[in-house]
């Protein structure tokens, strides 16, 4: 691995910074199909099933809403993220600041969500002084199109843009496919599986780790790479 002052850490937000399974994925699937529902005036067991195959068929419900159903996004995001209260929703990770605090390089949040609900999220968890720069769905566009991970164009332009060697980037996910774009382009990777992976689940071996909360993160690199 590359110098510590030279090391670039993407990380993933939902069940990668907290755990987003208990509370607030839920949450999140009853908006979006509401808003299915409510925008092409469908049946609530339709449009959760419509939400269900566009994530399936796109990589994500949002991508498929935009492409097929010419959905604004801007709304789609909003509606899909109208909490009443997001802070009781989120489940924080026990020592996630010092582990933050601990971990050398440059820190970049990378999330598919959007910009404001990633902004609240790391307010409450407290972290938001931590990283350098916030990277959300809205800017994850190429050509005027929005391309969320694991768009590897995407994640290439990304890299070119913050001027940023990728085998000094080390990406933290909880997504295999995202990871699997990211290994592709040369980045190291961490799969974060605590909060999403079954119990009967094997975890894949070709991440650089394997880690069930990131917590444990600056203790498992300063025991298995050289700093």
């Amino acid at each position: 691995m590359p110098p510590e002052k030279e090391r670039v850490w993407l990380f993933d937000l939902d069940n990668t910074l907290h755990d987003c399974s208990a509370a607030i994925f839920p949450e999140i699937n009853r908006l979006m199909t509401a808003y299915i529902a409510r925008r092409l005036g469908l049946a609530l067991p339709d449009a959760d099933r419509l939400r269900r195959e566009l994530w399936l068929s796109h990589g994500a419900t949002l991508l498929g809403l935009v492409e097929r159903h010419g959905v604004d996004a801007t709304e789609f995001l909003r509606e899909a993220h109208a909490f009443d209260d997001l802070r009781a929703l989120i489940v924080p990770q026990r020592g996630l600041v010092a582990a933050l605090r601990r971990l050398p390089g440059r820190k970049i949040l990378f999330t598919n969500g959007p910009a404001a609900y990633a902004g609240e999220v790391l307010f409450h968890l407290g972290i938001d002084r931590h990283f350098d720069r916030r990277i959300a769905v809205e800017q994850m566009r190429l050509h005027g199109r929005l391309r969320p991970k694991p768009s590897r164009p995407m994640l290439r332009a990304l890299i070119a843009r913050e001027r940023v060697d990728p085998r000094r980037c080390v990406l933290v996910e909880d997504s295999l496919p995202n990871l699997r774009a990211a290994r592709a382009l040369g980045l190291s990777t961490i799969f974060v599986h605590g909060h999403g992976l079954a119990p009967n689940c094997k975890r894949p071996g070709w991440p650089t780790l394997n880690l069930r909360s990131i917590t444990i993160l600056p203790r498992e690199i300063a025991r298995r790479w050289r700093f």
